[in-house]
């Protein structure tokens, strides 16, 4: 068996919500787990603040300039994604933020590529990744589930990763 590559990343995220809505973006086929919706965010570049991080990703991937509102919400996850030969650990801090300006557009040739509005509710019901519907308090936390990502289909491991 070949041992998988260990990488912790992390990543700054933006809870935009309006009028009930919240603000989601569509993984493209340049990610990992295409077709899944997430919120807008990314990695934190080497010495960037994570706050600046938000700020940033939320505009390259929406168009949308926001700015923080409050303390984030820290959720950590396991993805191993088996295509890459990677057992990836994302340390997700997730920022409420406010829409300050932009143009509201999808990202082009990035890690996404469509944003939707969707009511709260109507999250749970689409596919997403663990931490989107536990920092929107759809879900409660599981942070001993290791998700496994196989020819771009996300499932949970039944078992321990082979790290």
């Amino acid at each position: 068996m070949v041992k998988q590559a260990r990488v912790v990343r992390v990543g700054a995220y933006g809870v935009v919500e309006r009028g009930g809505n919240v603000l989601l973006v569509r993984a493209s086929p340049r990610s990992d787990v295409p077709g899944t919706w997430w919120l807008p965010g990314g990695g934190v570049e080497f010495g960037e603040q994570p706050a600046a991080a938000v700020v940033r990703e939320v505009q390259e991937e929406t168009g949308l300039r926001v700015r923080v509102t409050g303390p984030p919400t820290v959720v950590s996850d396991v993805l191993e994604v088996r295509d890459r030969g990677i057992v990836l650990h994302s340390v997700r801090l997730c920022y409420p933020v406010a829409v300050e300006g932009g143009e509201e557009r999808a990202e082009s040739d990035g890690t996404s590529d469509a944003i939707a509005w969707l009511p709260r509710p109507m999250v749970a019901s689409v596919a997403t990744l663990p931490f989107v519907q536990h920092v929107l308090g759809l879900a409660p936390a599981d942070p001993d589930a290791v998700l496994v990502v196989e020819d771009g289909v996300v499932r949970r491991r039944t078992d321990e990763p082979q790290m």
